[in-house]
């Protein structure tokens, strides 16, 4: 009968699987990041994608399918290392989204600019109140429960990034191949390789890897693929073509239309609509997608508000964290982690006040956001690698292919490469002004640290106290 069941639970291919990781992790906030090194996007995407992606995404694939539970990266990092490790790898994954929404929610701030007066985008206190007011508002509405955020998730979706993503694509191909005004990018292949020499020319990979993130989340649907040793790995490359071109596409159609010194990280989207309504004589459109961009962007922050606390909540069930942190209202959601989150959240979000531009607070968020991130993924592979030795005999419905060397070529290329992003995360990029270096590389390295001591103290103050109770 359970084998029966698993099968009956089979019913994904490999186009079905592959949309589902589209819409899980495309982003157009991504967009104005790349957009800012011109044709090199092609570079950092593809690279990004062979040293992180499908690591990630084949490595999640064999570890869901094989420790299924809610817990996901908790569990699989606890099987692996102990429940110690498994608490900061499912610390690292709430608290980076807790420095992330400051980033989403700028761009939702700078897009709702342009419905009013869109120099207001490169206001700090207005770009602060509008973080805050959205960020609370979305918390509220998810304390009553799943219901209410997956309504707004769905329709979100769809109307704030798949159609404005194909829109600018469409755009900017024309503007290329019809003839706008100014093409801003020079298409060469030497263009497309950045100064190797220079290792602040390679920071905007931090940033490529974490809008690639998030494949571990969706690495829960392998068990429903019909065939998962054939047909995942399938969905995998085809979402990452899909992910790459549409990413390196729309990051060129910003690119294209807006001055690379211009470029706003927190505006570049709209601006680059902007330009491109205003050639096309369609201005009455500008609002409309800034409406629609922003329902997207505020329907992205309600889905992931509750997602990752839950996480957090398995390992307060397990004696992780203080007894206080499992408390659930009535529609079953975890409040008291939510109010923690939203304290902390508010707490960074102060961080725009301090650096010298709106882009540049963007950017410093997205760096430690990438570097913690990046961290609990070097946790995921070590346990990839660590299971195959420790529980060989646990049913995994896929399997890396090659045995334990295919893990371990796997998982070590992953591992390699979030390491370098992690290190390179400390330089300033070249072409954006980043203030005060020593502000910059403390805020990252005291944000590292902090954020990797805090989870361990939590664990033993945990422990301690079980014993004494």
């Amino acid at each position: 009968m359970r084998n029966k069941g698993q099968l009956q639970r089979r019913v994904l291919g490999v186009f079905t699987l592959a949309m589902i990781n589209v819409c899980a992790i495309e982003s157009l906030k991504n967009l104005p990041i790349m957009a800012k090194v011109g044709l090199q996007a092609v570079f950092f995407y593809v690279l990004a994608g062979v040293i992180f992606f499908i690591p990630c995404a084949l490595v999640s694939a064999e570890l869901a399918t094989g420790w299924p539970s809610t817990g996901g990266v908790y569990e699989w990092v606890k099987q692996a290392f102990g429940k110690r490790w498994g608490f900061v790898a499912i610390w690292l994954q709430w608290i980076e989204n807790v420095i992330w929404y400051p980033t989403i929610l700028s761009f939702t701030a700078a897009t709702i600019a342009y419905l009013f007066y869109p120099a207001l985008a490169q206001n700090k206190f207005y770009m602060l109140f509008v973080i805050l007011f959205v960020f609370w508002a979305s918390t509220i509405i998810n304390f009553f429960g799943m219901k209410a955020s997956g309504a707004i998730s769905s329709i979100g979706v769809m109307i704030g990034t798949i159609i404005p993503g194909a829109l600018i694509i469409v755009l900017g191909i024309v503007w290329v191949f019809v003839g706008g005004p100014n093409v801003q990018v020079h298409f060469s292949f030497s263009s497309m390789i950045p100064d190797m020499s220079n290792l602040s020319n390679l920071v905007f990979l931090v940033g490529v890897l974490l809008a690639l993130g998030g494949m571990e989340m969706s690495a829960v649907h392998a068990r429903e693929v019909k065939n998962p040793q054939k047909d995942y790995p399938k969905a995998i490359f085809l979402s990452t073509f899909i992910i790459l071109i549409l990413s390196i596409l729309g990051s060129l159609a910003v690119a294209v239309v807006v001055p690379q010194e211009k470029i706003s990280l927190v505006a570049g989207v709209m601006q680059a609509f902007s330009e491109f309504f205003k050639v096309f004589h369609m201005q009455w459109a500008t609002p409309i997608l800034a409406v629609l961009i922003a329902l997207g962007a505020i329907a992205m922050i309600s889905t992931w508000i509750v997602g990752p606390s839950k996480g957090l909540l398995e390992s307060a069930r397990d004696g992780d964290i203080p007894p206080v942190f499992e408390r659930m209202n009535k529609a079953h959601m975890p409040v008291v982690i939510m109010m923690a989150q939203g304290v902390l959240f508010t707490i960074l979000s102060l961080v725009f006040l301090f650096m010298p531009t709106v882009s540049s607070s963007y950017w410093i968020l997205t760096a430690l956001t990438a570097q913690l991130y990046l961290l609990m993924y070097m946790l995921m592979f070590l346990a990839g690698i660590r299971l195959r030795y420790s529980q060989p005999k646990v049913e995994r419905a896929y399997r890396i292919p090659f045995k334990n060397i295919g893990m371990w070529i796997v998982s070590s290329v992953g591992f390699l490469g979030s390491l370098f992003a992690v290190a390179i995360g400390f330089i300033p990029p070249s072409n954006l002004d980043t203030g005060n270096i020593v502000f910059y590389e403390s805020f990252l390295g005291m944000g590292v640290f902090i954020m990797v001591i805090f989870p361990l103290l939590i664990y033993a103050y945990s422990q301690l106290r079980y014993k004494h109770d």
